[in-house]
């Protein structure tokens, strides 16, 4: 029995070596994953996706995922170009496109990336107002994506998207703004107002115009208006009577020119 044990051990010794290196030389990399293989120190072209075969001791495989990373960049105290100080928050949208730049440029390229985001955040923020900071984000937006993804490029990452998402404003700014926001509305109340005026007046003026070019028209516009007055429970009316009605009469009481003048003979 000792025999056969002693025959048969080594042979499970190399049998288990075997399986060892057979299992550590396959690698299985998903179709979003390429594999950086380091031989003897070297790059060499990159792998997969797929099933891939390494040579175990002398590569080392490094995976790299080609997906897009949503990273949210934490809150940065800015300080505006006017001098007032907020609070910003952002997210970031990106991916390597060269895993091997990725890398051997620099060593973590998730934390480079997230450093870059933050310092560019604060850097382009602050030379803005705060006006375009509530504003104009989407053009902020394009100018941090271009920057960061110029700064990203070396490493063989690509930004292609940064998002701003929150501005925490001091409170005794939130009540000015909303004081200025209740002045703007009074302002536009006014304005409507006054053109509401100008275009009544422009109105009446140009009926007074057609009226006074008609003289029927007017005394037609007083029978109109007895007739609305008609309509009304009042006990006692009073309406003006049009002079046109009255100026035969006011004629006939008229003395003729130069009767009362030079002495009568």
């Amino acid at each position: 029995m000792e025999s056969l044990y002693g025959a048969f051990s080594p042979f499970l010794l190399i049998l288990i070596l075997a399986v060892y290196i057979f299992s550590s030389a396959i690698r299985i990399l998903k179709e979003y994953e390429r594999g950086v293989v380091f031989r003897l120190g070297r790059v060499i072209p990159v792998k997969g996706p797929g099933l891939v075969l390494i040579w175990p001791v002398i590569d080392k495989l490094v995976k790299v995922s080609l997906r897009t990373v949503t990273m949210d960049v934490p809150p940065q105290d800015i300080i505006t170009r006017d001098n007032i100080t907020v609070k910003v928050n952002a997210v970031i949208y990106f991916r390597p496109i060269d895993p091997i730049k990725a890398i051997t440029e620099v060593e973590d390229f998730y934390y480079a990336t997230s450093q870059i985001a933050q310092t560019t955040l604060r850097s382009i923020l602050g030379q803005s107002q705060l006006d375009d900071l509530l504003t104009n984000r989407e053009q902020l937006n394009v100018e941090l994506q271009k920057v960061i993804d110029t700064q990203t490029e070396p490493w063989g990452v690509k930004v292609s998207a940064v998002e701003v998402k929150n501005v925490d404003l001091p409170q005794e700014m939130l009540r000015a703004i909303a004081r200025q926001a209740e002045a703007e509305r009074e302002r536009r109340a006014k304005v409507i107002h006054a053109e509401g005026e100008y275009q009544a007046s422009q109105t009446l003026a140009d009926a007074a115009k057609i009226i006074s070019s008609e003289p029927a028209t007017l005394q037609l516009r007083f029978l109109q208006t007895l007739t609305e007055i008609s309509t009304e429970k009042n006990s006692t009316i009073i309406f003006p009577v049009p002079i046109d009605l009255i100026r035969p009469f006011m004629k006939m009481f008229d003395s003729p020119k130069g009767d009362d003048q030079g002495p009568k003979g």
